[in-house]
């Protein structure tokens, strides 16, 4: 037989099965005499079917659940057959056999059902199971005890009673086990397998009741079609269930387990609410309320009021488990549960704290905590009620929009959470701190699995932090994760730094009235033996974040200072200034002024001749900044503003602040066309530098036109590659002070 031809005998198998049942059962409704053998045969096959089939099943997964069941299946096989031939020959210990097969079933078919939800409960876990599962029992029990055991009891002793009473709390024991288990999530939807079967005998165990009640009552159940049918339905699906089994899953293939919906957790308080409600109804229609009416009534306040505080104190430990105790948002169990809830189309903004590491080294942990608390304050004043604010790791936070109109409403959110940050410093002391954060942004359509949502936005705040601090992106499926390669690069770089694969090159800064190379700019250049050279905008954001800056930070300073020195030494030049670059992580860094002037004493470079350079998202934290730029002010260093106007920075700043020039964004630079508005920016910067005594040097020059008109424009100095790309030292040291005059003319 072909694979495709016995896939198609597997699909159609249950099909047949349940037309061939289906056609047994108009039969019954048009023949009532042929009800009882029908409906006898109909459960022979199909306990016989199910046989097979569970044990077929057991291969596939849930080994010992299908395993079970077929005992199950086997012994309701052998009820069927020891009462079928108690009618024929009315011999007694067929009867017994039957019933004690019939008891013995209910009692496997529970363990199969435990077997389905049990395994993947541990310790306490069990135990709490087996209080639900005891709740719930005890409460179905009172109502079976008043409805039927009692009224079985008042009748004279036989052997019957094992059959009513036995079998009737089989059906209890079997009904309460089952609906138990589906409530707490042992299956995720009803085309699973093993929910078809739970739900098979749930519906086995309601009709068996009412099959028995029937007969309790002196009626024959076996004229009764509607009992008949719910039976061989009951029958019918689990056996069903078995054949899907086979049909669908793979070989080692498990039971897929759910969530429980929440209200589940509340089914044992459900269970002592009805039990009290029975008995005060019991007490009233007894007539016995005055005997005993206080008593219950009593009994049934303090049974509600304990259930009332402890469904109190478990809302209270839901609460804890799924909030953050520092900033009161959610928590990532309480973000996961506010996704699940979420429908419609919605929005994630994944937000990381900017440079939080160093506010804890430099300021302390009770200062970091205040800032996580402002932060968490912040994002609550810029979303909606229905919108979820959590706090998913140490500095990175997640806000889920709700019914977002369309992606750019979340844009729009992110813009405001940026604001909000720069407009509200946190005070400490003396200082002021401003969070700074970079924040990625995704939408989602209805349906979509929010995990897949927020991996987008992880990617696009990660491409937002490797652009620029404090800023956000929306994510463009262009963006690719590279966290792979930026983990490997991170390893090589440590490794560069110990073994000499960085270099510096040196770039001339000019006097543009003069064309004399009045200081050099030094840069880190690196190039690994197999990955190539690797550009500084690529390494240097690995490096900030791998807190390699610090140490290659001093490298480069140590090696240009060396430099410097030695061609003012040989060459007896005019003194040459020397600019390096200063991230905001080596500025915060404790000790970072002392590790500087350790350089300069050991290379021998005057303070006077270094320029540190620094950009503007330094010194938006003005009460963080302004002492450590006044200690290197005090020492002589001098101090320049990196690509002015790019970033986020204040007027006041340059006012507060000891800087002593300005550097102009070669992309304000670029704009120069001999035009007002192209020069408007450059312009600005210049004018500003005048009024505040600063100088100006304009980045990226490119075009003599260029030089001409920054003189215009007033600025003294300038760098790009119209004088010299960066290069080693051995390349650049001949052109110093040797740039040809008609390049500035």
């Amino acid at each position: 037989m072909t694979p495709a031809l016995q896939a198609r005998r597997t699909v159609a198998a249950p099909i047949v099965l349940a037309v061939i049942i289906a056609a047994g059962q108009i039969v019954s409704l048009v023949e009532p005499g042929l009800r009882s053998p029908l409906f006898g045969l109909s459960l022979v096959v199909l306990d016989t079917l199910g046989i097979v089939y569970s044990l077929r099943a057991a291969r596939y997964g849930a080994r010992l659940t299908w395993r079970i069941t077929a005992a199950g299946r086997a012994l309701s096989l052998s009820m069927s057959i020891c009462f079928a031939v108690n009618e024929v020959n009315g011999a007694l210990a067929w009867w017994w056999a039957g019933a004690l097969s019939g008891l013995t079933m209910f009692a496997v078919l529970t363990a199969a059902a435990l077997s389905a939800s049990i395994r993947r409960l541990r310790g306490r876990q069990r135990v709490a199971f087996a209080a639900e599962l005891l709740t719930v029992f005890s409460c179905a029990f009172m109502l079976v005890w008043h409805l039927v055991l009692d009224p079985a009891f008042k009748t004279p002793a036989s052997y019957r009673w094992v059959f009513d009473i036995g079998f009737g709390l089989g059906n209890l024991l079997l009904s309460v086990v089952i609906g138990t288990v589906l409530l707490r999530g042992a299956s995720r939807g009803l085309r699973e397998p093993i929910t078809l079967l739970l739900g098979g005998m749930i519906l086995w165990a309601v009709s068996d009741t009412v099959f028995s009640s029937i007969r309790i009552n002196g009626h024959d159940p076996d004229r009764n079609a509607l009992a008949v049918l719910a039976l061989t339905s009951a029958s019918l699906i689990m056996t069903i269930a078995a054949m899907r089994m086979t049909r669908d899953a793979q070989p080692d293939a498990g039971v897929t387990w759910g969530a429980p919906p929440i209200w589940s957790t509340h089914l044992p308080y459900i269970g002592v609410a009805l039990g009290s409600v029975v008995l005060v109804g019991i007490t009233i229609r007894s007539q016995q309320f005055s005997t005993w009416g206080g008593l219950i009534l009593a009994q049934c306040a303090m049974t509600i009021a304990v259930m009332l505080r402890q469904v109190v104190s478990l809302r209270d430990s839901r609460e804890v488990s799924s909030t953050d105790p520092l900033t009161g948002l959610a928590n990532l169990a309480g973000l996961r549960a506010g996704l699940r809830r979420t429908s419609g189309r919605f929005g994630i903004l994944l937000i990381d704290l900017d440079d939080f590491k160093p506010v804890n080294d430099r300021y302390g942990h009770e200062t970091g905590n205040l800032l996580l608390t402002h932060v968490a304050h912040t994002l609550r004043g810029q979303i909606r009620a229905t919108d979820i604010a959590a706090r998913v790791g140490g500095d990175e936070f997640v806000i889920v929009l709700c019914d977002l109109a369309d992606d750019a409403e979340a844009g729009l959110v992110a813009e405001r959470v940026l604001a909000a940050f720069a407009g509200t410093p946190v005070e400490v002391g003396e200082h002021v701190i401003h969070a700074h954060a970079s924040i990625g942004v995704a939408t989602a359509e209805d349906g979509e699995d929010p995990q897949s949502v927020q991996h987008r936005a992880d990617l696009a705040m990660y491409e937002a932090k490797r652009n620029d601090k404090h800023g956000w992106r929306a994510y463009d499926p262009s963006m690719t994760d590279q966290r792979t390669r930026e983990a490997i690069l991170a390893d090589l770089l440590e490794h560069a730094i110990a073994h000499d694969e960085l270099s510096v090159h040196y770039q001339p800064i000019v006097d543009l009235a003069s064309g004399r190379t009045v200081g050099v700019e030094a840069l880190a250049r690196w190039r690994h033996p197999l990955y190539g050279f690797i550009p500084p905008n690529e390494f240097v954001p690995i490096a900030e974040r791998s807190n390699l800056i610090h140490a290659i930070g001093l490298w480069i300073l140590e090696e240009a200072c060396a430099q410097v020195q030695d061609w003012q030494r040989r060459q007896h030049t005019d003194p040459l200034h020397l600019s390096v670059n200063l991230s905001p992580r080596q500025l915060l860094k404790p000790g970072i002024v002392a590790d500087i002037a350790g350089v300069l004493d050991r290379t021998g470079l005057s303070p006077a001749h270094l320029t540190l350079e620094i950009t503007e998202s330094a010194i938006v934290d003005a009460g963080t900044a302004a002492p450590i730029l006044a200690e290197f002010r005090a020492r002589g260093i001098r101090i320049a503003i990196d690509d002015f106007g790019t970033g986020y920075s204040s007027l006041q700043y340059l006012i507060g602040l000891p800087i002593d020039s300005l550097k102009i964004d070669r992309a304000f630079v670029t704009q120069l066309d001999s035009t007002t508005r192209g020069a408007a920016v450059a312009e600005a910067v210049v004018r500003l530098g005048q009024v505040l005594g600063l100088d100006t040097v304009a980045e990226g020059i490119e075009s003599p036109a260029q030089v001409a008109e920054l003189q215009l424009l007033g600025c003294t100095s300038g760098q790009g590659y119209l004088f010299s790309k960066p290069k080693p030292a051995a390349e650049i040291e001949a052109s110093l002070n040797l740039i040809p005059r008609q390049a500035v003319q």
